[in-house]
């Protein structure tokens, strides 16, 4: 155990060596008051001199105050307050004039704020939601004088009983009036056009509702889309994801709205790829715990992928989607929903985003642990570990001030985190992390072509036609002997399940004992699924000189489906000699099953055999007596002529008419000969059970 432990935190010291190897600790700050998610973090050259500042849009302590911070290395340049708590930040070019430099986007609540040179340059605001048209409907005709004031407030309440779209303030306040009030509201509001407005502040649903504004929904998630060039220093458009389950796509210099798509549910990340004069590919992970893909003048998604647990976060590495579950687990996804890889992470994901070195064409994502640590992934191999004093709750990657490759990250306590990757760190997959084997990247030591295989290619290929038409005729051959197989197996009552729906049954025994006394255990089980079986008796058919059984037939008891019910008997051999026979077993005689027990001076030998036997045929024969046909011939005509068998047998009317009456026969010596009947004296068919 010491040694386990010894080695552990030997390997542990070596991974947090090779991590620092890789990475400079440029600040730390554990009270800088920063409280964001990796959404609300981005780099960017605002004033366009090549000095990289870091936006943060700030939550608060404890969400009460947000606001915007503007970093410049590990002090914060600028500070303004936000009316409502950020959801997401992203910089882009709104124009191609000199000078380039990028304009921020803010969403808070339903406005997008743009900032240029960190000066407020433009807000927009997310389009009223329209009110209820069957509320306006009703409006209308109350403007008409066409429905009295009482009508008016019953079909208004079933309005907003049933519909998904919640009435104005109009509707609501009269809902609250008395009915002596009813008639004066109405003619002092009928001739206004109703509006969605808000009573107080408050959530009605879906829908953030602030006093005195009309009602509008809110932004979840904000992404950039590049317009027609794909440089990096490209015009890009606003990708918007709202609560009403919507997706706006703006233009970046009207800002106007170019595109609208609808989602099953309400998204919360997003990842674009392409142009938007072009072609674009557009993931949604939503609520419902699905990531929905949409393309270009689609506006419903085009492909669906299901995930088993909600997303925590969504990063494109190249064309594969990976997808951070709350389950403790990394996804990879095609852009069609075809599942790549999945690995399993030591403690719950907080946060993801994506690291990008371009100098070595490197991408992976990085994962933020709940335990302290953060994980770079490329793919499902591990390239590095990165821990921290504190969980890490956002991370960003990019350049920042002058360096071209900067981690930055914030923990739960509003620590700041600033590390610097080395220019001659080189990231390696990680051995014994999961991931395929370094053996299977290396090529295998073919062996030359020989001369035989060289022959043999040559007459595959003249004589391909041939060949094919060979072994088709085997394959059909095949099939036949094994359909052949399969019809003597159900005649010879071979398999102990039943095969017919009719007679959902299945018998298996079981032998016990040294002898010459030994115990028969039949276990019957009802294989339907709702219908239980009543009325079965069990009879057993055995040579007299062999064996003695004290019941040869008793009743079953009523067969509840899905539970085995185990039925005893005790067997006794007669022999002194070792010899065995088969006992036979039926459970109306339709279900048969062979029994085989002897004695040896090493203990019982056992031999069973079940099988089914459908149909309907005639009484069992035996020796000496005419064979009706029956599936029952074959295993029955091993009976001898002084063997005695019991059964149960019941008569069976015309056209699957039910059983109506229940007898009992014998055959063997001494035993009366059943006569034969005319086929005018064949009113019923006796069928054995």
């Amino acid at each position: 155990m010491a040694a386990a432990s010894s080695s552990d935190s030997d390997s542990g010291r070596a991974e947090s060596s090779e991590a620092s190897s890789k990475w400079l600790d440029a600040h730390y700050d554990p009270m800088a008051n920063i409280h964001t998610f990796s959404a609300c973090l981005q780099l960017a050259d605002l004033h366009g001199d090549g000095e990289y500042k870091l936006v943060v849009g700030d939550l608060g302590p404890g969400g009460q105050q947000p606001r915007l911070k503007v970093l410049k290395g590990p002090t914060v340049l600028s500070e303004s307050p936000l009316p409502a708590l950020p959801a997401a930040a992203a910089t882009f070019l709104m124009e191609q004039h000199e000078p380039r430099t990028p304009a921020l986007a803010l969403a808070s609540g339903p406005c997008v704020y743009v900032y240029k040179n960190l000066r407020p340059y433009f807000k927009f605001s997310l389009p009223q939601l329209p009110p209820n048209p069957l509320e306006q409907d009703l409006w209308n005709q109350a403007k008409e004088d066409r429905i009295d004031p009482l009508t008016l407030k019953e079909m208004l309440e079933g309005i907003r009983e049933k519909a998904e779209v919640p009435l104005s303030v109009q509707s609501l306040r009269f809902l609250q009036l008395e009915l002596s009030e009813m008639e004066a509201f109405v003619n002092q509001h009928k001739s206004k056009s109703i509006r969605r407005q808000s009573l107080g502040g408050w959530c009605e649903g879906s829908y953030w509702v602030t006093p005195g504004v009309p009602l509008q929904t809110v932004i979840t998630t904000m992404t950039t889309l590049k317009k027609n060039l794909a440089d990096e220093d490209a015009v890009s458009c606003l990708v918007l994801g709202t609560e009403n389950k919507e997706l706006l796509v703006l233009d970046p210099e009207a800002f106007t709205v170019l595109a609208k798509m609808s989602l099953p549910s309400v998204p919360v990340f997003l990842e674009v790829s392409g142009q938007f004069d072009v072609e674009f590919r557009l993931a949604a992970a939503c609520r419902n715990g699905n990531i929905y893909m949409l393309r270009r003048d689609s506006k419903r998604p085009k492909y669906c992928i299901e995930l088993s647990a909600q997303p925590v976060g969504l990063v494109r590495v190249h064309k594969v989607l990976v997808v951070g579950s709350n389950q403790d687990s990394l996804h990879g996804f095609t852009h069609k929903g075809k599942r790549l890889w999945t690995v399993q992470m030591p403690a719950a994901i907080l946060t993801m985003n994506l690291l990008e070195q371009r100098s070595r064409g490197l991408q992976a994502v990085m994962a933020g642990l709940a335990n302290g640590e953060v994980r770079i992934y490329r793919d499902k191999a591990l390239l590095s570990i990165v821990r921290t004093p504190d969980a890490v709750t956002s991370l960003c990657f990019g350049r920042y001030g002058r360096e071209d490759h900067t981690l930055i990250m914030t923990t739960r306590g509003g620590g700041l985190i600033i590390k610097i990757l080395k220019r001659t760190a080189v990231f390696v997959e990680g051995g014994g992390e999961a991931g395929p084997p370094p053996a299977q990247a290396m090529k295998l030591n073919m062996p030359r072509k020989t001369r035989l295989y060289v022959d043999q290619t040559l007459r595959e290929r003249e004589a391909g036609t041939a060949m094919h038409r060979t072994f088709q005729a085997d394959l059909y051959l095949l099939r036949l002997r094994a359909a052949r197989a399969y019809a003597q197996a159900l005649e010879s009552s071979l398999s102990p399940v039943s095969a017919t729906a009719r007679e959902p049954l299945k018998l298996h025994a079981v032998v016990q004992g040294l002898g010459p006394t030994f115990k028969l255990t039949l276990h019957l089980q009802n294989t339907s699924t709702a219908r239980p079986i009543l009325g079965l008796l069990v009879c057993f058919l055995y040579n007299e000189g062999l064996y003695a059984l004290p019941r040869a037939f008793f009743k079953v008891p009523l067969l509840v489906p899905g539970l085995n019910y185990p039925l005893e008997t005790f067997v006794e051999s007669l022999s002194d000699k070792g010899i065995s026979d088969i006992i036979k077993v039926g459970c109306r005689l339709v279900l048969v099953g062979e029994v085989s027990v002897s004695e040896c001076g090493q203990g019982p030998r056992v031999a069973a055999r079940m099988g089914w036997v459908s149909g309907w045929g005639g009484c069992l024969p035996s020796r000496g007596l005419p064979a009706s046909p029956s599936p029952l011939t074959e295993p029955c005509t091993r009976a001898s002529a002084d063997q005695t068998v019991l059964g149960l047998c019941r008569s069976r009317g015309k056209g699957g008419m039910p059983p109506t009456t229940w007898g009992t026969f014998s055959i063997g010596a001494g035993a009366p000969r059943r006569p034969e009947r005319t086929p005018a004296q064949r009113p019923y068919q006796h069928a054995c059970e």
